[in-house]
């Protein structure tokens, strides 16, 4: 038997004897006990008005329903055939203290809670009642009006289904929606041009954003053909359609360029068929030929609507709630060529899937001392030949945007190769983009490129990546940016009116922002314009400051070792460079960056080994050379070593060899020791001051816990470890189709990593240390659970998933909760636990890690020099350059000892890159005790995974059914 609707409802009463009978009446129908136990309550409880200090609880559980022998009250089973075992069926019965209201019943229709069996004979013969008009009604001991029926009730689903439970929410969040007049948003999201990883991210956020939301979606499959094409092209989603859709690639929707959509007749015949689905408001993910369609589109849209109104396909009436057409863009393109937005859907994954397969070229490379010609895709963007080049430590790279001198880049590649050859290294790597060109506009290939090197005297070979850089799947930052990119896309076309402009959802540093479309597909096309114009500089002014930077940098540590950026000698530092606390996959890459960098300018960086304890016990202080670093790009762990180990161990020593070495600069690269570290430094200015020079902080590690930045080096490689790890879980989980895993992951007293791997991989719940798990959390989740096995039938393929922080909470541990899902599913599913341990900071850092990891050690090595700069303007009486002092009436005062915006952490905050010092964020912004940040920057990342999941429609339901 089961209750129509819901997936379990409570009772409450006062009365002992009331709460026993209540126990055996439901017993005596079938029910079963799978849950008896006493609570302890205290003032703190959030039962209010409980005056015991006990609350007795029993939990009962629908089964098929049997007949009870009269004379000693054996159950005797009825037939399997002629039964109904219905799934989630719960009744809670309490019994309160005495100044608790009894609770009233669930009621579903009239005051009534209906049960459903085909044994209604046996239900008549236990309570001795008839059946009237195929119905029995009756009350329970505590008063709740209960009715049973043959059938489920026609008014309410008999089972919980996600899209009512969506239209419950939609009804409470929506003041549009509680007016039964009002219309209901009919959506539709398609994916056109290229495929790119991310897409089914994005289209799985819009659909269920758009269900939680209240709003009809449609999937539009094949793109605009099928839009022209209309029918079984454009399929209303359901909430279940999406489910496991984040770790496969590609689009399952399909994508195709359409020649139909291109003239007037084909989006006119496109119009025709939204309105005839009653679609007004179309999410496109695409490039920019898909994106300025669409923009067209809609520009179009109110003669389209005229036209067809004038052919008699449509009423003026009919036409009348479809006079305003939305569209929102979404970037799915793996070149990341669209301005207004950092990264578009697909770029990441795209440059990883290079960077990996680089990685094993180079192996072979040195192994045979080659050289490789690696062409990869970009036919007007090279963003990618530019990223590539400076993950993988490359010698050269061609890209569009940056043409090369016709008359010299042979020579000039020839110069850079050589150099490299002569430092020691035995491999050459050239990265060559698809659309590469002179300064004459004349393509420069992969062949013309070998030809130089095999002038050069070495052994060349090419390799084209083509269309694998397209393949698998999406990597976590992929999955993030679809994910969030898609809800917000949702949220704008509910948020837009007529006149706004359409807009394009990007993103810029961590931050998703709206652009207007139009504009940013304009000055995406001037790139190409200025290209055909020869007027390259103002083509890469035209790419985003973060293009820019990346190509100066790739210059600076790649092409500028040959002494044309030197600094004059007086202006020529030692820069320190310390790896502190625990590893991460980045430390490396970021070291090499640092010191290729200083190399190239002339200064001396000085590698402390074994972090501070082997600064103090052993002065392990290394000068770094070319060589040393230049294959450390794709090396994980610690070349020069780490600990957590801090400079207050004997601050005295470390400044006897800072000292000693005349250190003008300090990079630390680390977690949260690292960030000690340098407060201890700062702090020791007044007692040392050989610290009184520009102290720097990477954030490096998994956790991302430090504060002042919203990203950590080496996070990106921890998430992408357990994305890979999460989806193989999962596919354990749904292979055996009744199976939950727990995933313990790191991070320390910080959610993070927690709540970010739940959102990309589609777990059920996530459990972070900053929301504390109860007894209540846990149960939600169960029943969540229980809905989704109970909507999947075994028929789609999909495991289900809970992650847990390693610290969210000292009493709920991961197999404790593994044990209380696996005691409560009454073995409707199975449960395991996983824990992939170490293995979340170990391997090569991905090609994320190691861009930022440049980007942000170029940036410490350049804010040393500017302080330096200030401090030798400021020296004036020149006696003494070691010292940092200026002459205040007559009195020496330190230059940066003053200034604490001398000691800082280097971060991303919001949109922006950026130094904080370390004083600020100690006072302000630091949980000393806890090692994170006060400020909760992921949080958006639990609110959109409860939207996703399900879990607010469940909580709504049960909200609207009294049961929370």
């Amino acid at each position: 038997m089961s209750v129509s609707g819901v997936a379990f409802t409570s009772f409450a009463t006062k009365d002992l004897k009331t709460f026993e009978e209540a126990i055996g009446f439901y017993k005596s129908l079938g029910f079963k006990l799978i849950r008896n136990y006493t609570r302890d309550l205290n003032a703190s409880s959030s039962l209010k008005g409980v005056s015991h200090d006990s609350l007795r609880e029993t939990w009962l559980e629908s089964f098929k329903i049997s007949q009870v022998d009269p004379k000693n009250g054996a159950r005797i089973p009825l037939q399997e055939s002629n039964s109904i075992q219905s799934e989630g069926v719960v009744l809670k019965l309490r019994l309160t203290g005495s100044d608790l209201t009894p609770m009233e019943s669930s009621s579903l229709l009239d005051g009534e809670l209906n049960f459903f069996t085909t044994e209604l004979e046996q239900v008549s013969k236990i309570l001795g009642l008839k059946i009237e008009s195929s119905k029995i009604i009756t009350k329970d001991p505590l008063g709740n009006k209960i009715s049973f029926v043959e059938h489920p009730t026609p008014f309410v689903p008999s089972k919980i289904d996600a899209d009512f439970f969506a239209s419950q929410l939609a009804q409470e969040l929506s003041t549009e929606s509680q007016d039964p007049e009002s219309k209901k948003k009919k959506i539709a999201v398609m994916t056109s041009g290229g495929d790119s990883q991310g897409m089914n991210a994005a289209v799985r956020a819009v659909v269920r954003a758009g269900i939680f939301y209240g709003c009809d979606v449609f999937a539009v499959y094949e793109g605009y053909e099928g839009l022209v094409n209309g029918g079984e092209f454009i399929k209303q989603m359901a909430w279940e359609d999406v489910r496991g859709w984040l770790s496969l690639g590609g689009t399952l929707i399909g994508t195709a360029r359409s020649k139909e959509f291109r003239e007037r007749w084909g989006r006119l015949t496109a119009a025709r068929n939204m309105i005839s689905n009653g679609i007004d408001a179309l999410i496109v993910c695409g490039g920019d030929g898909s994106l300025t369609g669409a923009d067209l589109f809609r520009s179009e849209w109110p003669s389209l609507v005229d036209e067809l109104v004038a052919n008699g396909d449509f009423s003026e009436d009919e036409v009348a709630p479809h006079r305003h057409l939305t569209i929102v863009g979404l970037v799915g393109s793996i070149d990341n060529d669209m301005s207004g937005t950092d990264n578009t859907i697909g770029a990441n994954s795209s440059l990883e899937r290079i960077c990996e397969m680089v990685d094993y070229i180079d192996a072979t490379a040195t192994s045979h001392s080659r050289a490789f010609v690696v062409e990869v895709m970009g036919r007007h963007c090279g963003w990618l030949a530019l990223n590539a080049g400076l993950a993988t430590g490359a010698d050269y790279i061609f890209i569009p945007e940056r043409a090369a001198n016709k008359d010299t880049w042979k020579d000039e590649l020839k110069q850079v190769c050589r150099r490299h050859r002569e430092k020691g290294r035995r491999k050459t790597t050239v990265i060559v983009a698809e659309g590469a060109l002179d300064s004459e506009l004349n393509p420069i290939t992969s062949e013309e490129v070998k030809d130089v090197l095999v002038e050069l005297g070495l052994d060349t070979r090419i390799t084209t990546l083509g269309h694998v850089q397209r393949g698998g799947s999406a990597v976590a930052s992929d999955r993030m940016l679809a994910t969030l990119q898609g809800v917000e896309a949702v949220k704008a076309v509910l948020d837009l009116t007529p006149e706004d402009p359409s807009p394009l959802i990007g993103v810029l540093e961590n931050k998703i922002v709206r652009q207007p479309l139009v504009d940013a597909v304009k000055l995406t096309k001037s790139v190409a314009a200025a290209i055909e114009a020869k007027d390259f500089d103002k083509a890469i002014s035209l790419r985003n400051t973060d293009f820019i930077e990346s190509y100066q940098n790739f210059q600076s540590i790649s092409q500028h070792d040959d002494g044309s950026h030197l600094l004059d000698a007086s202006k020529q530092l030692n820069i320190a460079i310390i790896h502190v606390g625990a590893s991460s996959a980045a430390l490396n890459a970021a070291t090499r960056a640092a010191a290729l960098y200083a190399l190239s300018r002339g200064h001396k960086p000085f590698a402390v080994q074994n972090g501070f304890s082997g600064l103090v016990r052993h002065g392990s202080m290394k000068p770094l050379t070319w060589i040393d670093v230049e294959d450390w790009h794709n090396l994980g762990g610690s070349e020069i070593g780490t600990n957590r180990t801090l400079p207050s161990q004997d601050i005295g020593t470390v400044a006897f060899y800072f000292q000693k070495y005349h250190i003008d600069g300090l990079i630390i690269i680390g977690g949260f020791e690292g960030f000690r570290a340098l407060k201890e430094l700062e702090e020791a200015r007044n007692n040392f001051p050989v610290f009184n020079i520009p102290l720097t902080l990477i954030p490096s590690t998994v956790s991302n816990n430090v504060p002042g930045t919203e990203y950590s080096l080496g996070s990106d490689t921890c998430l992408n470890s357990l994305v890979s790890y999460c989806d193989a879980v999962k596919q354990s989980a749904s292979s055996s189709r009744r199976r939950v895993f727990v995933v313990e992951v790191q991070g320390g007293h910080s959610g993070y990593v927690a709540s970010y791997i739940g959102l990309v991989t589609g777990s059920v719940a996530n459990y972070t240390p900053e929301k504390k798990i109860t007894l209540k959390t846990i149960q939600e989740d169960i029943a969540l659970l229980k809905e989704n096995f109970l909507q999947d039938q075994g028929d789609i393929r999909s495991g289900k998933m809970l992650i847990r922080n390693e610290t969210a909470s000292s009493i709920f541990t991961t197999d404790l909760i593994a044990d209380i899902i696996e005691e409560s599913s009454n073995k409707r599913f199975e449960t395991r636990t996983a824990i992939p341990g170490h293995v979340q900071q170990g391997g090569a850092p991905t090609a994320l890690d190691r861009v930022n990891a440049s980007r942000f050690a170029i940036k410490c090595a350049k804010f040393i020099e500017e302080w330096n700069e200030k401090i030798s303007s400021n020296n004036l009486d020149g006696s003494d350059p070691m010292l940092r002092f200026k002459f205040v009436d007559g009195k020496k005062v330190s230059i940066v000892g003053d200034n604490e915006e001398s000691a800082c952490v280097i971060g991303i905050e919001g949109s922006e890159l950026k130094f904080t010092s370390i004083k600020q964020l100690w006072e302000n912004e630091a949980d000393i005790k806890l090692r994170k940040g006060l400020t909760v920057h992921w949080e958006h990342f639990n609110e959109i995974a409860d939207i996703l999941s399900g879990r607010l429609i469940l909580r709504s339901k049960s909200k609207s059914q009294g049961l929370l």
